[in-house]
C-alpha cells in the first residue's frame, strides 16, 4: 500500500509541479506543496494504520460556533 501511495504522489508531482514552475506560480507551488505534504502524511498514516484524528472534527470545531451565531442572528 505504501508503494501505491508513493507512486500516486510522485505522479501528482510529475503532472502539476512542472507547470507551476514553468509559469512561475510560486505562491501556488508553495500552497500545492504544503497541501500535498499534509495529504501525504495523512495517507501514509492511514496506510500504516496509525491512529489519526478525523479532519471533520476540526472543521466542526471551527464552523459550529459560526453556524450557531448565524442561527442566533436569523431567529
Amino acid at each position: 500500500m505504501i508503494i501505491l501511495v508513493s507512486l500516486v504522489i510522485v505522479g501528482i508531482i510529475a503532472i502539476e509541479a512542472p507547470r507551476l514552475i514553468k509559469k512561475r506560480l510560486w505562491r501556488e507551488a508553495a500552497a500545492f506543496s504544503v497541501l500535498l505534504l499534509v495529504g501525504m502524511v495523512y495517507s501514509f498514516g492511514l496506510a500504516l494504520n496509525w491512529r489519526l484524528p478525523n479532519p471533520v472534527n476540526v472543521l466542526k470545531a471551527v464552523f459550529f460556533p459560526v453556524t450557531q451565531y448565524l442561527e442566533h442572528l436569523l431567529t
